[in-house]
């Protein structure tokens, strides 16, 4: 007589990608269950599977799901299989949900790599390996812990990098550096919105008119991505853990007056008048080391209200700390005098200044040059898809309403990507032309001095000198080294 044919389910899990590697896949798993599952002349359907790219949220439902099916259909069954001990559960509360399968629905809980009997010796041994298995993983859960503390220690990133970055391993361990194409994408996001004043969907039209591409599959930036940049400080240098932020190593991708102005933007900075007067965070108090700030008062005259900027330490209302108030108008006065020399330059120094000016302008456009490859490369991609698009079309896999709505998105998508090139061939052609006015700029610096934009005035200061420390009521250039060599022609 031939024997009756059992049925059993399964269970399969791989908790990480090093299980997998040491022959625990969820195939050899499947594989073993229909092996153990012939010889025993038995049906193995369902295999449950969790694999190692599951979320522990996951895991978790899928394990929800395996106990209710199991509740269900127990008198369908004869036992639930498992390939070892310590693949059947990731904690001992649900090794304890899988013995209670066992004794109160004559589910009898089998590993066929490990197989014990079901006898109070048995369980005890069963028990004993779920014990140590469950240590493993908490021990292992701690040890990665312990990881990414002394990784963001160093001022790595505890996990994947943000977008702009991305993440190399010359040596087999991790290191963070910025993204050749995407970079760029992120500084042009701040750009446009410290310097041109763009809201979420402007940004996210002028991307896209500029050909700076998201990504491949999704062209266009989302406003909640621009603005999740646009509040990230990872993009400043620093490192997000545990709620917290921490200094970085990475390289940053804005610096602190770009990222004051966006935060301006966007009326988060306290004594926001503060941002909005040129010198503001140039300048640091010598008694203290501490940020000088700017403060913009207005007062009733008889011509009616006038402004006034006076500039102070953020400490200077600690006791013992000199009271000391600088006017715009003494800044002023003390910066033309600092520029008054470079008004007007010889030969010699012009030439000079024309060569300086042509490399900075190179390595600025080293980005671009950077974008041109990439648009290539996407224009070609378009041409690719257009091609399976109009085949598609033909075969009629799809109808005509649907081909001439995605041929006029890659239309779209391939102008943005040629005015892309246009942009950075006239950027090109225009290096030697503006270098050769490099010189000029010293004199429009020393004639109209006051009739500036304070942000070009800001952005003037921050290149040619740096900063300053206030030393009683006198400003001391941080960098001398560019000015006193203009000075000497």
């Amino acid at each position: 007589m031939k024997p009756k044919t059992k049925k059993y389910m399964a269970w399969a899990r791989v908790s990480s990608r090093e299980q997998e590697q040491e022959g625990f896949s969820l195939d050899v798993q499947e594989t073993g269950f229909h092996e153990w599952g012939k010889h025993e002349n038995a049906v193995v359907d369902p295999i449950f599977k969790v694999s190692e790219t599951a979320t522990k949220t996951a895991e978790r439902e899928k394990f929800r799901e395996m106990i209710r099916f199991a509740k269900k259909h127990s008198d369908e069954y004869d036992g639930i299989l498992f390939y070892k001990i310590d693949r059947a559960a990731r904690n001992l509360k649900d090794f304890v949900e899988l013995e209670e399968l066992e004794s109160r629905y004559s589910l009898p809980f089998i590993a066929i790599t490990q197989p014990v009997q079901n006898t109070p010796t048995g369980r005890m041994v069963r028990r004993t390996l779920a014990t140590m298995a469950a240590f493993q993983t908490e021990q292992q859960s701690l040890d990665v812990r312990d990881g990414i503390a002394r990784r963001v220690a160093e001022g790595w990133f505890p996990s994947n990098p943000p977008f702009g970055y991305r993440t190399v391993r010359p040596d087999k361990r991790s290191y963070v550096e910025v993204h050749p194409e995407n970079g760029f994408k992120v500084r042009r996001i701040f750009n446009l919105r410290a310097n041109h004043n763009l809201t979420g969907p402007e940004i996210v039209d002028r991307m896209f008119e500029d050909g700076l591409f998201y990504s491949d599959s999704k062209p266009k930036f989302s406003e909640s991505k621009v603005s999740a940049i646009l509040h990230d400080r990872s993009y400043l240098g620093s490192v997000l853990f545990r709620g917290h932020w921490h200094p970085g190593r990475h390289e940053p991708l804005v610096d602190q007056m770009t990222w004051d102005q966006v935060r301006v933007s966007f009326n988060e900075q306290n004594y926001r008048s503060h941002e909005l007067v040129y010198a503001s965070r140039l300048i640091r108090c010598s008694h203290c080391g501490h940020v000088v700030t700017g403060e913009e008062k207005f007062k009733e005259t008889k011509k009616g209200i006038k402004a006034y900027v006076y500039y102070r330490c953020s400490r200077y209302r600690t006791a013992g700390h000199p009271r000391i108030r600088l006017t715009e108008r003494e800044l002023d006065e003390q910066l033309q005098e600092m520029l008054a020399p470079l008004a007007n330059l010889t030969e010699e120094t012009d030439h000079y200044m024309q060569m300086v000016a042509h490399s900075i302008l190179e390595v600025r456009c080293a980005d671009e040059n950077v974008q041109v490859p990439e648009s290539k490369r996407l224009l070609s991609l378009l041409e690719t898809q257009r091609a399976k698009l109009l085949s598609r079309n033909l075969s009629g896999a799809i109808s005509d309403e649907i081909y001439d709505r995605q041929a006029a998105d890659y239309d779209t998508q391939e102008k943005a990507l040629k005015r892309q090139l246009i942009r950075h061939e006239q950027i090109s052609s225009q290096i030697d032309t503006v270098s050769r006015q490099a010189g000029k700029v010293f004199d429009v610096l020393s004639n109209n001095w006051l009739t500036m934009e304070r942000r070009a005035r800001q952005l003037a200061l921050a290149a040619l000198f740096g900063g300053f420390w206030l030393e009683d009521r006198t400003l001391i250039p941080e960098n001398r080294t560019p000015l006193e060599l203009f000075r000497a022609g």
